[in-house]
């Protein structure tokens, strides 16, 4: 029969073999520990609906207005907000800006380096070249980023957020595009942690992302 003593060592050995298990699971290359729990209350949210864990989305590279690449690290390190649209949009677009626009004036008082920011990213690439998208962007709030791309770059990245667009023929042989409307909250890992869907009320975008700016994810 095992004595006490032999008990003891062998109970250590399996608590250090688990240990060890786990560790491996957790930091293998592919792997990740799970996701942390919000640091705020979802319930305490008016405007954004928080998933119950962070998803990653694909890699991606936009251009930017100036010519430069927009990519994941370019949105390292703050909560970014993103929409999609296009320049020639009649009403979704330019409303929707502009209730952005409120949110991004109340986060001014914030300091620049936990102020939310917005992206939007046209899915109209034949019409709206980088240049143009910017100058639109800009024209509702100076801070807003704005990028495009070609496809496929420009189809997987609205699919990796979960969103859709598709071009749409009109009279006269002129088209539109019809695009998702709800808004993709990123955090500053550049993980997508939750939406806003329309009716969009610029004060409580404008609170919920002060607030979470407030914690780190």
């Amino acid at each position: 029969m095992f004595n006490r003593n032999t008990l003891l060592i062998l109970l250590a050995a399996l608590a250090a073999g688990l240990g060890l298990w786990a560790a491996q699971v957790a930091f293998a290359p592919g792997g990740a520990p799970a996701a942390a729990a919000p640091a705020v209350d979802p319930a305490s949210l008016k405007a954004v609906r928080l998933f119950p864990s962070p998803r990653a989305i694909a890699p991606f590279s936009l251009l930017q207005s100036d010519g430069t690449a927009l990519e994941p690290a370019e949105l390292a390190g703050r909560w970014t907000v993103v929409f999609l649209g296009f320049t020639h949009c009649p009403d979704v677009c330019p409303t929707t800006l502009t209730e952005l626009s409120q949110a991004q004036k109340a986060w001014e008082a914030l300091p620049e380096a936990r102020r939310p920011r917005v992206l939007f990213v046209s899915v109209d690439p034949e019409r709206d070249t980088p240049e143009k998208t910017g100058e639109y962007a800009a024209y509702f709030h100076p801070a807003t980023l704005s990028a495009t791309a070609q496809e496929p770059a420009l189809e997987q990245f609205a699919t990796s957020l979960g969103l859709v667009y598709m071009k749409v023929p009109v009279e006269g042989g002129d088209y539109t595009m019809d695009h998702s409307s709800a808004l993709v909250v990123l955090d500053p890992r550049g993980l997508q942690v939750g939406l806003i869907r329309p009716p969009f009320v610029p004060a409580d975008i404008a609170a919920d992302l002060a607030r979470l700016a407030e914690v780190a994810p």
